[in-house]
Parts: C-alpha cells; structure tokens; sequence
C-alpha cells in the first residue's frame, strides 16, 4: 500500500525547511521503489508559491486535489507568521490529522501546529528564537528547547530549518527502517561537519 507523503508549501516558506525533506524523501522514493512511497508537495491554491528567500514554486497538488495524505510535512519561515489565528488553515490541518498517520513540521511549522490545538499537551520544539512563541500557543505544550526534534507518536516537531533533513531520515527509520535510511542518508551524502 502506497505511504503518500505531502509537503505542505505557502508563500512565505522557508526553503530549506521543505527542500531538504523533499530531497531526503524524494531520494527515498525513487531510489527505494519497492518501498512505494509517494512524496509531493500540496499548497492552499494553484499557482506559483514564493518562498522566504524569493524561490518561486509549482506545487503539485492543491487542498482540494491532493490524494489522501499519510503524513504531512509542515514547513516553517516568515508564511507561518499570518498563518496564526487562520481558521481554514487550523481547520485543514486539523481535518489531515484526522486521517494521516504522521503529522510532522519543521522551525516554525510547529506554531501553527499548536495554534491548530495538535500540540496540546505535548512536548514539541520549534526553532530556538520562537521557543516562547511556542509555550504562549495551545494548550499545556511542554516545549522542548534543546531537542533537534521531538517524536511523539503521530505528531513530530523538528528545530529549526536544516533539522528538517533529520526529521526526514527520521522518517525513514520509523516507516521501514534505521538501514533505510542510513541507505538514504549515505545516498545524499549527508555527513554533517560544520566548517564553522
């Protein structure tokens, strides 16, 4: 059965926080077909999206045409700032909870999340300049500030925008398995050595 795994995309994203999970779950996909994991991007509306940094993008599928989604990718950056208090927003992400298997973000993706209530009662982390952001969102959310992410169980929140690329390999370890995605990670020759 095919896992379908949609990453969320809106003006305002920031890119790495969605292009590094694409390309670790897109590498996935199409280097593991066995595996039958299908990965796109969804956006609110058609057309173009432009991102944080000014990357204009196509999504694939919009809210409305997306197949069922397995798990959603939430992405962070300067979009999720008016997306606080947006009902359709809380609403949708609150109708794909519902139905997916795993409900992820990335950076600030996790504000929305808790301003949705998916994080009540929860431990999550965002990126480290909107920790007390996310402490003031939802209800009771045990914000974690030293974690590169947060697993738990259905709900997954990752630090700030290259911990997307953890959250990802993450992912493949849970879904199939730690080779998998030490298989993945070799493939992308993800070995993180800052040079500063």
């Amino acid at each position: 059965m095919t896992t379908r795994i949609g990453i969320s995309l809106f003006d305002g994203a920031e890119e790495l926080d969605w292009a590094g999970p694409w390309e670790v779950l897109a590498a996935w996909s199409k280097n593991h077909p066995a595996d039958d994991v299908e990965v796109f991007t969804v956006a609110q509306h058609d057309g173009v999206v432009t991102c944080a940094k000014g990357l204009k993008v196509i999504p694939d599928h919009t809210w409305d045409s997306a197949p069922p989604i397995d798990v959603l990718v939430y992405p962070g950056g300067r979009g999720t700032r008016s997306q606080i208090g947006d009902e359709v927003i809380g609403g949708w992400l609150r109708k794909t909870a519902a139905d997916a298997r795993l409900m992820t973000s990335v950076c600030t993706g996790s504000l929305v999340y808790a301003d949705a209530g998916l994080l009540d009662g929860r431990p999550a982390t965002t990126h480290w300049g909107s920790l007390d952001r996310l402490g003031e969102l939802g209800h009771r959310v045990e914000v974690r500030p030293d974690d590169r992410f947060v697993d738990d169980g259905d709900v997954i929140t990752a630090a700030g925008v290259s911990a997307g690329i953890d959250i990802a390999l993450h992912l493949i370890s849970r879904l199939v398995s730690i080779d998998r995605a030490r298989e993945v990670r070799r493939y992308i020759q993800y070995d993180p050595e800052p040079p500063v």
